[in-house]
């Protein structure tokens, strides 16, 4: 009986070995993709997040102001019909 016990024992340790080898595999695999797709990115020439936001806010004020001369436009236009 004491045999078996020692045999359980054994397993679970050899069990938590595994488990905790596989547990640093898994760290050592997740932080060498990481590493990769840095490199990856890094080499595609990408813009930050702020970057993308300023050109964003830029571009939204362009197109108001386009749309506002462009009513302004109009309304001379209409004005120069009216004057013929």
């Amino acid at each position: 009986m004491q045999t078996d016990n020692r045999f359980f024992d054994d397993m679970a340790r050899m069990a938590g070995g595994a488990l905790n080898a596989l547990t640093g595999f898994k760290t050592e695999m997740e932080s060498m993709i990481r590493q990769q797709m840095e490199h990856f990115l890094s080499g595609m020439n990408l813009v930050s997040r702020d970057e993308f936001e300023a050109v964003r806010a830029m571009a939204a004020k362009a197109r108001e102001e386009q749309e506002a001369l462009a009513a302004r436009l109009a309304a001379l236009e209409e004005q120069l019909r009216g004057k013929d």
